[in-house]
């Protein structure tokens, strides 16, 4: 049922009759409703389908992440979208008979702000994963207060571990503990900075796959 304001003139939300009406990042649309069809979808459409369903699964976990750090959030585009968008391009590979993401060609976040300089990865004890980079607070627009934000996947078990505010900039390192499930797993690990703010952040590095201990 849809409910409408002022007349078909006005916003509305819901199905009226063959349309639907929404507000959609602060604009009144509406749309016809889609018709419904009995063809049978081509091999290439299945594909692309599946290749979509394969990306949203991998970025749903993560959207805390990539809705807040990813693009820019003005346009038409949502910061998923605009994520959605390169990693269907850029981040995805057909292995038959399945669809796998390339781990190196993930973003978690991109942005502006002046990255991480030499990171480097490690897991020091059991349970343990320690991140180390130069401090290069002061260049560009990077501050000491920068957060660095974490995103680590367990491809084995599906599973994921993200950190936003893992330390600051000027810290240079950071030794966090993960949960139990963790332990003796080998992970996917990408990092970023994001100012306290928020406002503005980098293009995430990945650090490749660590085996925790």
């Amino acid at each position: 049922m849809g409910t409408y304001n002022k007349g078909i003139l006005g916003p509305f939300s819901g199905k009226v009759g063959t349309v639907v009406g929404a507000n959609w990042r602060g604009k009144d649309v509406m749309r016809s409703l889609p018709k419904k069809t009995d063809r049978t979808p081509t091999e290439t459409q299945l594909l692309q389908r599946e290749k979509f369903t394969a990306v949203s699964n991998f970025l749903t976990p993560i959207s805390n992440v990539v809705s807040l750090y990813y693009g820019s959030g003005s346009g038409e585009l949502t910061r998923r979208n605009q994520a959605m968008s390169y990693h269907m391009k850029e981040a995805v590979t057909y292995v038959n008979p399945n669809f796998e993401i390339l781990f190196d060609k993930v973003q978690i976040s991109k942005g502006d702000l002046l990255g991480i300089q030499n990171p480097r990865a490690s897991s020091p004890a059991a349970g343990d994963i320690r991140f180390n980079w130069e401090d290069n607070s002061g260049q560009g627009s990077a501050k000491n207060t920068d957060q660095l934000i974490v995103v680590l996947y367990s491809p084995l078990e599906d599973i994921y571990y993200t950190n936003g505010n893992a330390a600051t900039r000027d810290a240079a390192r950071v030794t966090l503990t993960l949960p139990t499930y963790f332990a003796r797993l080998e992970v996917q690990a990408w990092i970023t900075f994001a100012s306290a703010t928020g406002k503005s952040y980098a293009t995430s590095v990945y650090l490749g796959a660590v085996a925790i201990g």
